[in-house]
């Protein structure tokens, strides 16, 4: 009887699960483009991704690549990209398992992502400037030895993101607990906890919308793939971080939240130090300096780097 009633609460926990999942499923509706500008599309090695272009095509390039968690898209740069296109021609993109872009089951890696922005620099943009935030500045960093870039802007760039764990990335990609643990990962209450840990100095600056987007964006088909992969640190590169930014011949600034945590302040400036480094420290800010300070995120990066009017442009 004991051995019924367990099979018994099994099955039924089971069957709440999956019930819970798809009603999560229904729940999420289409994601809109957030961003002003013109969305086109770019199809690489089979993948449909997806990326907005702002400004004058005169100007020069910018390529803004958002960071790696749990809702991750192009919407990250939202609060800037108005401002950013009165300067540079402006390309957003969602990468591959993100956003808008499609999100197929692979086994996503942090040298698929260089690829894949190494590829879309060469054949979208025109030597541009690049601005990464957060992992997703390795993938940059990759990308600079085989393209040619003008400068790389990278927001808190981190190359450690703990050990790794396949048999995690192995146990999110199952059916029902693989789901229900994502669904969990993706929840409303983990995504605003995020933001108010790790993303933002002030909580009151986190807005409802920029959850909303976030969960909807977490919960469109297939997009627990590229998470489970983030989540069990197989998208960390195999390289030194400062060795390869000390190699690079584009010239490169740091923009760091002076009270980062998750990516604190002194490993900005160690990193600054060992490859002779411009950092940039933006006060009240943590890991998404440019969202929560658009205003004085786009001030710094207009001191920086060249603008048309600066360079000659038309």
């Amino acid at each position: 009887m004991k051995a019924r009633t367990v099979l018994g609460a099994a099955l039924g926990t089971v069957g709440g699960a999956v019930v819970g999942n798809r009603l999560l499923k229904r729940r999420a509706g289409d994601l809109e483009n957030p961003l002003p500008g013109i969305e086109r599309t770019y199809r690489w090695r089979g993948i449909e991704t997806t990326y907005t272009v702002a400004g004058d095509p005169n100007d020069p390039d910018m390529l803004l690549l958002h960071g790696i968690y749990a809702g991750a898209s192009s919407h990250e740069f939202e609060p800037i990209v108005e401002e950013l296109s009165e300067d540079y021609h402006v390309y957003a993109v969602d990468l591959p398992g993100f956003g808008r872009s499609e999100r197929p089951p692979l086994v996503y890696s942090g040298t698929l992502y260089g690829e894949f922005v190494r590829d879309f620099a060469d054949e979208i943009t025109d030597e541009p400037i690049v601005v990464a935030s957060s992992l997703t500045g390795t993938f940059a960093v990759d990308a600079a030895d085989e393209t040619d870039l003008e400068r790389l802007v990278l927001i808190c760039p981190t190359a450690e993101t703990g050990d790794e764990r396949p048999w995690l990335r192995t146990l999110m990609r199952t059916p029902i607990v693989g789901t229900t643990l994502y669904n969990l990962l993706a929840s409303k209450l983990s995504i605003r906890y995020f933001y108010d840990r790790d993303g933002y100095y002030d909580a009151d600056r986190i807005s409802a919308e920029e959850v909303d987007y976030a969960w909807n964006s977490a919960h469109q088909p297939g997009a627990r793939y590229a998470t489970a992969s983030f989540a069990a640190g197989t998208l960390d590169p195999d390289f030194d971080l400062a060795t390869e930014l000390a190699a690079l011949e584009a010239p490169t600034t740091l923009i760091w939240g002076r009270d980062a945590d998750l990516v604190p302040l002194r490993e900005g400036r160690d990193l600054a130090e060992a490859a002779d480094l411009d950092l940039v420290v933006i006060d009240y800010a943590t890991q998404l300096p440019h969202a929560e300070h658009p205003d004085k995120f786009v001030e710094y990066l207009s001191a920086e780097l060249p603008r048309a009017d600066l360079e000659g442009g038309n």
